[in-house]
């Protein structure tokens, strides 16, 4: 099935910006002012409270982390108004043990109205599982 011209856009976008998410910001003007944004331990609605999460993303990684990588494995579009990406985030936590931090998931966007109006994402790890790698060493 072709790709409408939202789905293109969104997509070009997502594969341009979340690689660098823990770098610079992203572009929100594809997203709705009442987006509504679910992961394991988050859940709000709105624009400014989504603007938020990224940017605390990217303090607490320059913070708390000496490396830090989010990889897009791939980003497709399964139906006309759904957007999946496929991602793993790794890193290395400023402790003096250096665990190694690693977790897969995905992120789902729903379309409407040409914006995007919903963000939830999965993670392959509960909430205690990734916490737990944080107590032991890099092997």
């Amino acid at each position: 099935m072709p790709l409408s011209a939202v789905q293109a856009r969104a997509i070009a976008l997502l594969n341009h910006e979340l690689p660098h998410l823990f770098e610079q910001d992203l572009t929100y003007d594809l997203y709705a002012p009442t987006i509504e944004f679910r992961d394991p331990i988050n859940h709000f609605r709105g624009l400014r409270s989504y603007r938020f999460i990224f940017w605390g993303l990217r303090v607490q990684a320059r913070l708390f982390f000496t490396r830090i990588q989010f990889q897009v494995h791939r980003i497709e579009a399964p139906t006309p108004d759904t957007i999946v990406a496929v991602w793993t985030l790794s890193g290395t936590p400023r402790l003096p043990w250096s665990p190694r931090i690693e977790f897969d998931g995905t992120s789902t966007y729903r379309l409407h109205d040409a914006q995007i109006v919903e963000h939830v994402d999965t993670w392959g790890r509960s909430p205690g599982a990734i916490l737990q790698q944080f107590l032991k060493p890099a092997p």
